[in-house]
């Protein structure tokens, strides 16, 4: 068995979501979550099918975002896993809708860090072991950490 890191893309200014899922109906059921959910956002959708056929089947709204979701489920080439690429919105707005979709498994990260997907291969295929998201701790924040982390989330209207 093989173990691999494989970088994937985040673009700049956008979200990634990744999970795992099982059933063809994942990429449609996701769309409907996502353009009910947050009708102004720009998004890209990409399943890809574990039996059958084995495509990877597409969704969403902006054509170059949902290659991007399409780019990275290649390079990962794990089946039953989603990938949804978001602009115009922040995963915390749709995150609990898309755990909420029957067809969803896991989610293994929501973010607009660099990404890393850990997977095996074998001669069956390949899994996703898990990601490396963002950066290693620097710290423990300080009393003025704190006070600059309360002030943001009020600055950006997520608390009173």
């Amino acid at each position: 068995m093989e173990i691999k890191a494989i970088k994937i893309d985040v673009p700049e200014g956008s979200n990634i979501i990744l999970g795992q899922t099982h059933f063809i109906k994942t990429a449609e059921d996701l769309y409907e979550i996502i353009a009910t959910t947050v009708p102004q956002a720009k998004f890209g959708i990409a399943f890809t099918e574990a039996s059958g056929p084995c495509l990877i089947r597409t969704e969403g709204n902006d054509a170059g975002l949902i290659d991007v979701c399409v780019k990275n489920l290649q390079e990962i080439g794990a089946g039953h896993v989603f990938c949804i690429v978001l602009k115009d919105a922040f995963p915390i707005n749709v995150l609990n809708a898309v755990k909420n979709c029957p067809e969803v498994c896991s989610i293994y990260c929501a973010t607009s860090k660099p990404v890393e997907v850990v997977i095996a291969a074998s001669g069956h295929g390949r899994g996703i072991l898990g990601v490396i998201d963002g950066f290693s701790p620097k710290g423990v924040e300080t009393a003025s950490d704190k006070t600059h982390r309360k002030d943001f989330l009020r600055k950006i209207g997520y608390k009173l």
